[in-house]
């Protein structure tokens, strides 16, 4: 198996790729990293991200084609700055793209948009999806068409802030602000079925747990193993693979169930640290592989803010276990 990761797009910065396959072709859509001349912070001011550009590949080994802008902040009615990673779907023809961007009072929505290609132009809604909330959708079709919406990110991304049914306003400026205790569980992503035109919700958003081998929830002190962002969802030889980032330790874990609602026990490490403060991914079989999707800031030198995309076969071992891939290899 290549375990070498290449990156995909070298003339603009980007980030966070979510991939899938339509009408036989790779797509990914990225978010796209500007720099905002703002100093590194935790709360991502430093990131400029204002609009979405979609990349098709014949096949795995083939280059990225950039289509351009496919959807601006300056076309969304509801959203005024930071459209964070996004992702995509598709059904009876029509395409979907999931974002999450700040709202006008500085809170994440997650927003969605209509085309009739998967590379857009897309056309958003004129409001975010009614009860959503903190940031990267990723929206997984399951083996009977329904389709779900995961979802959540600490610090910046403000899951943090809705412990109750609201936005806890309180000390804005601080990310740290409502993180359980390191003895509390901790947080959760969210998961929610959308409704059968893909626009909205179908159900409030609910906890998806992530179990140890003892079945209990994991503690927010777990920083090597518990949820910080980035959720994604596949399915394989009958078990759901829910992965992630860890965030501040800078790793992709995952946890296997055996149904989209979860619970789901903690099972490994995807990826080590890569080169630079975040990490973000998606899993998409072309085929009859695997291959991870993912970011890291080489080709920035080692500016944590610049990311480019990457690719690299995934293997699922014979008992249901992913391999682990080292994110410094070149």
């Amino acid at each position: 198996m290549n375990k070498i990761a290449r990156h995909l797009v070298k003339h603009i910065y980007t980030a966070d790729p979510s991939a899938h396959v339509f009408n036989g072709k790779l797509y990914i859509y990225p978010s796209h990293d500007i720099d905002a001349g703002e100093a590194f912070d935790d709360l991502g001011s430093h990131f400029d991200m204002e609009d979405y550009h979609v990349f098709s590949m014949d096949a795995p080994d083939s280059e990225a084609v950039d289509h351009g802008v496919a959807l601006h902040v300056k076309d969304v009615q509801w959203a005024e700055k930071q459209m964070w990673a996004p992702d995509a779907a598709e059904k009876d023809g029509t395409y979907y793209l999931y974002f999450p961007a700040k709202d006008r009072e500085g809170i994440f929505r997650i927003g969605v948009a209509v085309s009739n290609s998967p590379t857009g132009p897309f056309t958003p809604q004129p409001d975010a999806i009614k009860g959503s909330f903190s940031i990267d959708p990723a929206v997984f079709k399951d083996k009977d068409g329904e389709h779900y919406m995961y979802f959540g990110g600490l610090w910046g991304g403000q899951l943090q802030r809705w412990r109750t049914d609201h936005f806890n306003a309180d000390e804005p400026e601080s990310p740290f602000a409502h993180i359980p205790q390191d003895h509390e569980p901790a947080l959760c992503p969210k998961v929610a079925k959308l409704t059968g035109d893909l626009l909205e919700f179908a159900e409030m958003p609910k906890d998806l747990l992530i179990l140890d081998k003892l079945g209990e929830p994991l503690k927010a002190g777990d920083h090597n193993r518990r949820f910080f962002e980035a959720a994604w969802m596949h399915y394989h030889n009958g078990n759901y693979y829910f992965s992630y980032s860890t965030g501040d330790t800078h790793m992709l874990c995952y946890a296997i169930g055996d149904n989209p609602y979860g619970p789901f026990t903690y099972a490994g490490v995807i990826l080590t640290p890569v080169v630079g403060w975040t990490t973000h991914h998606s899993i998409c079989k072309f085929e009859d592989k695997w291959y991870l999707f993912h970011h890291d800031s080489k080709l920035s030198d080692g500016v944590t803010h610049l990311r480019s995309i990457k690719m690299v076969e995934l293997q699922h071992r014979p008992d249901g276990t992913i391999e682990t891939l080292d994110g410094m290899m070149e």
